[in-house]
């Protein structure tokens, strides 16, 4: 990976504690998330520690790092697979992860699913052998009231469900462009194809945030920019917030608004992407000390 360093004519703003750039603090009516103090230990492997994390409503966050920065580690605590070893996290002003002395509560995946938080992974995770459309109709559960008995007795409640679900999810299909390949199973889409369609069961789950964990990998230069234009249209067709880890760094300063940076599970700078390019230490955690230096 490339890190383009070219200073930039705007003043950067001063560091604050911890070694974090911050460029104002921004009002908690215009957060989507707050995260505050938020660390994770691995037995004797702190993996995160003491990470301040905000996300404006209806913005595009980049959140990067070197390999083993803790980036991945952070979204899986916001998603609710990983319990904070300690600190807080708000989501739409509802507390997902809560510290009370030595007490750590936090909701399960599926409940912070449920709030709105739809997620990508890093390796894609399809049901290979159900069709893209069931596998989209996946994301909508959180959703739904029927049980089992429902279906069990085929009641009204599941079968209006039923045809609306699977309405839903055409829809959502035709918007990220899969709709002709609705009866295909997964594993037999192009790698791309996957790609998006990982983000359409997504965003069944009805997200405000919606969080990307390397989207673009793997994808050629053309793909790529494909990629950032739907990330952009997503963003502005259903009024998304979009939180993503990326290490294509032409991705991060070509379509973030804001970019936050870890370096051994710690933020050493964020801000907009031209000032964070410009950070001597996130040079240095990228290319070294001497790339830093000069």
């Amino acid at each position: 990976m490339t890190l383009d360093a070219t200073p930039d004519p705007t003043p950067a703003p001063a560091p604050v504690a911890g070694g974090a750039m911050r460029t104002g603090a921004i009002p908690d009516d215009q957060l989507l998330v707050k995260a505050r103090a938020v660390t994770k230990r691995f037995g004797g492997l702190l993996a995160v520690s003491d990470v301040n994390f905000d996300i404006p409503r209806g913005a595009i966050v980049s959140l990067i790092g070197p390999n083993g920065a803790g980036k991945t580690t952070f979204f899986n605590m916001i998603t609710g697979l990983y319990l904070p070893s300690s600190g807080s996290i708000e989501f739409d002003g509802k507390p997902i992860v809560t510290t009370s002395g030595k007490k750590i509560r936090g909701k399960k995946p599926h409940e912070v699913a449920a709030l709105g938080i739809g997620r990508t992974f890093q390796n894609i995770r399809l049901f290979g052998t159900m069709t893209a459309l069931d596998n989209v109709r996946v994301g909508a559960n959180v959703h739904l009231r029927s049980r089992w008995w429902d279906a069990a007795l085929r009641t009204p409640l599941m079968l209006n469900e039923e045809t609306a679900n699977r309405a839903e999810a055409m829809g959502i299909l035709r918007l990220v462009e899969l709709e002709d390949r609705a009866d295909a199973w997964a594993r037999s889409l192009p790698y791309g194809d996957q790609r998006r369609l990982e983000i359409a069961r997504a965003l069944a789950t009805r997200p405000k945030l919606l969080l990307l964990d390397e989207p673009t990998a793997g994808m050629n230069a053309s793909e790529t920019r494909d990629v950032m234009s739907f990330i952009r249209r997503l963003r502005s067709e259903l009024n998304l917030t979009v939180l993503l880890i990326e290490h294509d760094m032409r991705v991060v300063m070509g379509i973030s608004d804001r970019v936050t940076v870890l370096d051994h599970g710690q933020v050493i700078a964020e801000g907009p992407p031209a000032e964070v390019r410009a950070d001597p230490k996130v040079i240095e955690a990228y290319l070294g000390r001497g790339a830093a230096e000069a």
